[in-house]
């Protein structure tokens, strides 16, 4: 009897139990309405992400390879750093290819054909960038993946490459760049994971342009390489990036002070040697010709692979400049001769007065000068010199001749006696004949008139030597401008060879 009544208490305590669960079931039904019914593409999400392994090929068979296509649309190139030779551009990443554990019949899942599922969820590609100077801890942008009912999976995320590039500096700032993206599989080999690119171009419908940088073209190509470390083959797709220079802001800053700067070397052939400041010139166009240089040289790689085209150009400014304050203290030197020089070589007179001055098209410089100088000269020499005499008389004497420096005339004595209004005065001759002192006089006027030959002499020798160097600056100016303008032309017309970009 004991036991029956246990039994049925028991019995209804479990009963109990019962009806207080599904109470309480019923309860959290209504109060939580969304659990009890789930969506299409819920149920499709758990359908297939449920018991999937995001670190296994999504192959059955093993010995089947993966096909990636990869693609690039190419929106920014934010800098191109010549210094560190790193290439800085936005992208978006283009990656597609056919997952076979990911597919549904879209009728059961109401007419679904594509899901949208993070990325962390599914299995992606190891696709790196090969010539990547990052250190690689960032990694991709974690975006969704589209995912079709026929196995399809297309990843696009948004990447900023930072990637080497070798610069090549030669013709800088007219200089073009190649610059490339290698992209594919790191641990899988090519009967893994085969990468091949979905198209021969980039996309650049979204493209921003640079301000210092044009974009002239771009490339896609397939390469398969085998390594050291391993046997199997490694595919990669590499994204070729052609850029040119915009030269106008160093058109403007560098280019342009640099012609100017070549042309004011020639100034100083233009000073006259009397100025004192051909020299000053030189070295300062000298200064300023070194910090532009400095200028340059940190704007470029620290390499000796190759020498730009402008540092090339301000070598030879700066060469010409040295060679223009050399050739102006050779003219200095010429023009200041000390001491007591000797007469102008015969052939460089030739050559300076017979050829150079008629090529240059001047005249012999201060033959003019010297002839009125000399008709000056002759004209105060004929003049009669009046010697003060007793009574306020002036007695006339003739200037002698250089020839005939000790024959003496006198006038005649028919002058004396003549009926001529003017009185007959003695000459000095005369004068001095009387008092005993001929001697002495005729050879103080000697020694008076060898030394006026010196001096004219001397002169002369002076300025001789002055018009070679005036013939001689002129001839400078004309060589180094020539030099300029042919240098500056040849050198700031070298352009790169593009024909090697085609090539690719």
């Amino acid at each position: 009897m004991w036991g029956s009544m246990v039994t049925s208490w028991i019995s209804t305590v479990v009963m109990l139990m019962m009806f207080l669960f599904q109470a309480s079931g019923q309860g959290q039904d209504d109060y939580f309405p969304e659990q009890r019914k789930m969506s299409n593409e819920q149920r499709l999400m758990r359908e297939l992400t449920d018991e999937y392994e995001t670190s296994v090929r999504p192959v059955y068979s093993a010995a089947d390879a993966v096909d990636i296509g990869l693609g690039l649309t190419l929106t920014q190139i934010l800098d191109l750093d010549e210094k560190n030779q790193v290439l800085t551009t936005n992208v978006w990443l283009e990656a597609e290819w056919y997952d076979e554990r990911l597919n549904w019949n879209s009728s059961l899942f109401g007419d679904i054909t594509s899901i949208r599922i993070p990325c962390e969820k599914i299995w992606l590609p190891d696709i790196v960038l090969y010539n990547s100077v990052d250190d690689y801890t960032s990694g991709y942008m974690p975006s969704l993946a589209m995912v079709y009912n026929d196995s399809r999976v297309f990843w696009g995320p948004v990447v900023r490459f930072r990637s080497s590039c070798k610069i090549d500096i030669t013709f800088f700032p007219f200089d073009d760049q190649l610059c490339k993206l290698k992209l594919g599989s790191w641990a899988y080999n090519g009967f893994q994971v085969d990468v091949w690119n979905r198209s021969h171009t980039m996309d650049l419908s979204n493209f921003v342009d640079n301000g210092e940088w044009e974009l002239i073209g771009v490339k896609v190509q397939r390469n398969v390489v085998v390594y050291n470390c391993c046997d199997e083959p490694f595919p990669d797709v590499t994204f070729y990036i052609h850029l040119r220079r915009r030269i106008k802001y160093y058109f403007m800053n560098i280019i342009i002070p640099c012609i100017i700067l070549s042309f004011l070397c020639l100034a100083g052939f233009l000073l006259p040697p009397e100025s004192g400041e051909k020299i000053t010139l030189g070295l300062s166009v000298l200064l300023t010709i070194t910090v532009f240089m400095l200028m340059v040289a940190d704007k470029m790689p620290q390499t000796s692979e190759s020498i730009s085209v402008i540092s090339i150009y301000l070598m030879v400014v700066l060469a010409t400049s040295c060679l223009s304050v050399l050739s102006s203290v050779l003219v200095l030197g010429i023009h200041h001769q000390r001491g007591q020089p000797k007469h102008v070589p015969h052939w460089l007179k030739i050559v300076s007065f017979s050829f150079l001055s008629p090529v240059l098209c001047i005249k012999k410089p201060g033959q003019q000068t010297r002839r009125r100088r000399q008709a000056n000269k002759d004209k105060k020499t004929s003049k009669k010199c009046r010697v003060a005499m007793e009574d306020q008389e002036f007695v006339k004497l003739d200037a002698p001749k250089p020839d005939s420096i000790e024959q003496v005339e006198t006038p005649p004595m028919e002058a004396r006696g003549g009926h001529s209004s003017e009185r007959p005065v003695p000459t000095v001759m005369e004068c001095v004949s009387s008092n005993n002192y001929s001697s002495v006089v005729r050879q103080l006027m000697n020694l008076i008139h060898k030394k006026h030959l010196e001096e004219l002499k001397e002169d002369e020798i002076f300025r001789e030597w002055r018009d070679v160097a005036f013939v001689l600056d002129r001839l400078l100016f004309v060589v180094f401008l020539f030099a300029t303008v042919i240098s500056t032309v040849f050198i700031l017309e070298m352009r790169p060879d593009t024909k090697k970009f085609d090539s690719i």
